[in-house]
C-alpha cells in the first residue's frame, strides 16, 4: 500500500498543474495568438522538459541513441497527432462553445487515453480490477457529462445577463463542431498512448543510471519532439499568414510572454509529475493515472474558476458542477483501489 501511495500523491499534484496553467491563457492579449503559443510551446515541450531530463537522466543523448528504433517513431507520432487534436479544439469552439467542446474532449480524452493502454495489455492485468476501472472511466464520462451541462447552463445564464459569450451554431455547423471536437479529444488522447509506448526507452534510462520515476523524461523528450513539431510549424504558419511578426515588438511584450512562461512551466510540470507516477506504478499506470490525473484537474480548473468569478451569479450550475465534481471524486476513489489489485 505504501507503494502506492507516492504515485498517487504524484498524480494529484500533476492534476494541480494542470487544471492552472491555463489561467496563463486568459493574458494573451494584445499579442497575436500565434506569437504568444509559439513561445509557450517552445518552453512547455522543448526547454523545460529537455532541462529537466538532462538533470535527472544521466547520458540523455546516450539513452535517446540506445533507444529502439519503433517506439521514437510512435512517441513522436503520437505527439503530433496529439497537437493536432489541439487545433482543432480551437476549431471546434468556434462552432460548439468552450463548455461543450471543452467537456467532449476532456471525457474523450480521459477514456480513450486509458482503453488504448488497457486493450493493449489486457491479459496482464489483474481481472479484479477490471470491474473497478470500468466503473471508474463510466463514472468520469457521466461526470464530464454533468460538469459540461453545468458549464452550458452557466454560459446561458451569464448571457441572459448580457455578459459576451461565445455562441453555439445551428444545424449542420453544429454537427460538424461535435464532429471536431471528438476527433479532438480522441487525437489528445494520443499524448497519453504516446508516452505509454515509449517503456522501453524509460528501461535505457534506468540502467543508464536515472531514478525510476524520472525515467519518464526521457520518455516524453521523444513525444514532445513531435508535438513541438506540430505546434511550432502551425504557429509559424499564422505567423506568415497573418504577418504578426510585429507581436513580439508590442508595448507591455514583456508582460504577456511572463504568462506565456509561466503557462509553458505549469504545462510541462504537469506532464512530468504525471509520468513520474505512471513509472512508479509499472503496467497498470497509464490507465490509472491518465483519467485520474484529467479528473482531478477538472476539479482544480473548476476551482479556479470560481475562486476568479466565472461562476459568480450563477447558483443552480454551481451546484450542478459540485455534483459532477462529487462523481469524479467517486471515481478517481474506484480507480485508485483498482491499482491495489
Amino acid at each position: 500500500m505504501n507503494d502506492l501511495l507516492l504515485p498517487i500523491f504524484i498524480v494529484i499534484i500533476a492534476s494541480v498543474f494542470q487544471g492552472t496553467f491555463g489561467l496563463g491563457m486568459k493574458y494573451v492579449k494584445p499579442m497575436a495568438w500565434e506569437a504568444w503559443w509559439l513561445v509557450h510551446a517552445t518552453v512547455a515541450m522543448v526547454i523545460f522538459p529537455l532541462a529537466w531530463a538532462l538533470l535527472v537522466v544521466p547520458d540523455l543523448a546516450g539513452v535517446i541513441a540506445q533507444a529502439p528504433r519503433n517506439e521514437l517513431f510512435t512517441g513522436a507520432l503520437m505527439g503530433f497527432l496529439w497537437g493536432i487534436g489541439g487545433i482543432m479544439f480551437g476549431v471546434s469552439v468556434g462552432y460548439i462553445g468552450m463548455s461543450l467542446t471543452y467537456g467532449i474532449v476532456m471525457g474523450s480524452c480521459s477514456i480513450i487515453g486509458a482503453l488504448i493502454p488497457l486493450v493493449a495489455r489486457f491479459e496482464s492485468i489483474n481481472s479484479a480490477a477490471l470491474p473497478f476501472i470500468f466503473g471508474g472511466l463510466i463514472l468520469l464520462a457521466l461526470a464530464v457529462v454533468i460538469v459540461t451541462i453545468a458549464g452550458l447552463k452557466r454560459d446561458k445564464m451569464l448571457a441572459e445577463a448580457g455578459q459576451e459569450i461565445q455562441g453555439i451554431a445551428k444545424g449542420a455547423a453544429f454537427r460538424k463542431g461535435l464532429m471536431i471536437a471528438i476527433a479532438s479529444g480522441v487525437l489528445s488522447a494520443m499524448l497519453a498512448v504516446g508516452f505509454d509506448n515509449t517503456a522501453g526507452i524509460g528501461k535505457i534510462a534506468e540502467r543508464a543510471g536515472a531514478l525510476e520515476r524520472n525515467t519518464a523524461l526521457a520518455r516524453w523528450v521523444v513525444v514532445l519532439a513531435g508535438a513541438y513539431l506540430m505546434n511550432f510549424g502551425y504557429a509559424m504558419i499564422l505567423l506568415i499568414k497573418n504577418k504578426s511578426f510585429g507581436s513580439f515588438k508590442i508595448p507591455g511584450m514583456f508582460r504577456v510572454l511572463k504568462w506565456a512562461i509561466i503557462a509553458g512551466l505549469l504545462w510541462f510540470a504537469a506532464l512530468g509529475t504525471y509520468g513520474q507516477g505512471v513509472a512508479l506504478m509499472g503496467e497498470i499506470g497509464t490507465m490509472i493515472c491518465w483519467p485520474v490525473m484529467l479528473g482531478l484537474s477538472l476539479i482544480v480548473g473548476n476551482a479556479v474558476a470560481v475562486m476568479t468569478g466565472e461562476w459568480k451569479g450563477v447558483t443552480g450550475p454551481l451546484k450542478l458542477m459540485s455534483a459532477g465534481v462529487g462523481v469524479i471524486i467517486i471515481a478517481t476513489v474506484l480507480m485508485t483501489y483498482a491499482s491495489t489489485l
